[in-house]
């Protein structure tokens, strides 16, 4: 599942007409750029969640075939639903076994084909070296096993491998996805791995200009 859903509040007004996926970087939309990763990583059935200017996200990406892949949607409405709410609204769409989710608004070289496919507890996340933007990180790992304190913090990328049961005791509506990650932790029900390659939060228009360079260099 790709996450799409999102205003774009940092990237006004840029994204007052476009939706942020599909603001283009090296002449790409930068949600393409991820659809081209995961199927090159073996993944051909993706799930994409549209709220604001959702309408466009479907119209340009259409079914996936040109990909070379299967796309299904999840519309949320204009407004959105956060990431735990967007992610349960599509839970009839993503099956029974566990499913990989990434951000919308990160470009990375994260080798996603390496993401395990069975999960001994609810989760598995991927964490990357605290950018300037998140100095003090969010989660800590140790063993494979990430929880809310401990050593350092790192992190979270916005790539994470999730088990439908995470959700059991949620209801439709609005609500964000830290908390039930968090709430895991405590009883040791998440697994993770720290990755030092390529990754970037696209969610200013300065790093927005800092991958359209980075891909350029390497065209």
């Amino acid at each position: 599942m790709i996450l799409a859903a999102g205003r774009g509040e940092r990237l006004r007004p840029l994204t007052d007409q476009t939706p942020k996926p599909l603001i283009e970087v090296a002449g790409r939309p930068i949600i393409e750029w991820t659809i081209e990763s995961l199927v090159g990583s073996g993944f051909t059935e993706l799930v994409i969640n549209v709220a604001h200017l959702g309408q466009k996200i479907i119209d340009k990406l259409g079914d996936g075939e040109k990909f070379g892949c299967k796309i299904s949607y999840s519309e949320e409405g204009e407004v959105g639903l956060e990431t735990g709410g967007g992610i349960y609204r599509a839970l009839p769409l993503l099956g029974e076994q566990p499913f990989l989710v990434v951000n919308g608004d990160i470009a990375t070289d994260f080798p996603f084909h390496t993401l395990p496919t069975e999960l001994s507890g609810k989760a598995h996340l991927v964490l990357v070296s605290n950018p300037t933007h998140n100095a003090k990180g969010d989660f800590s790992l140790a063993a494979e096993s990430v929880s809310n304190e401990g050593g350092d913090l790192y992190t979270f990328s916005g790539i994470g491998v999730y088990h439908p049961s995470l959700f059991d005791q949620c209801h439709a509506g609005k609500f964000p996805l830290a908390p039930l990650l968090r709430e895991a932790m405590e009883k040791k029900e998440v697994s993770g791995v720290q990755y030092s390659g390529f990754w970037l939060d696209v969610g200013t228009v300065d790093r927005l200009k800092e991958l359209e360079q980075r891909l350029l260099l390497k065209e």
